[in-house]
């Protein structure tokens, strides 16, 4: 994999991330399913490893690792909100 390809697949997952983001504030179940499926296949391509980057490449996958990880706090705040609420429900009942 080279360094271009790392930068490409960070920024597709991050793309990736942000649609999930949007489907999970809409409720949109079947998209954030799909959604994260495609994260997952496109993750897998790092289970062999990915290249060290330097420079300003190192200084973009950073960034973009950021955003996915501030995607998922999101993703996991509006979940788990859901989720919270759902389990309130189903007590009351």
């Amino acid at each position: 994999m080279t360094s271009n390809e790392v930068l490409s697949m960070y920024e597709h997952i991050a793309g990736l991330t942000s649609r999930m983001v949007v489907a999970a504030k809409a409720s949109d179940w079947n998209q954030l399913d799909t959604l994260e499926n495609q994260c997952a296949a496109a993750a897998s391509a790092t289970m062999g490893g990915v290249p060290a980057l330097d420079g300003a490449k190192r200084v973009r996958k950073l960034d973009l690792l950021k955003q996915i990880l501030a995607n998922d706090r999101a993703i996991r705040e509006t979940t788990e909100s859901w989720m919270g609420q759902l389990d309130r429900a189903m007590q009351a009942h």
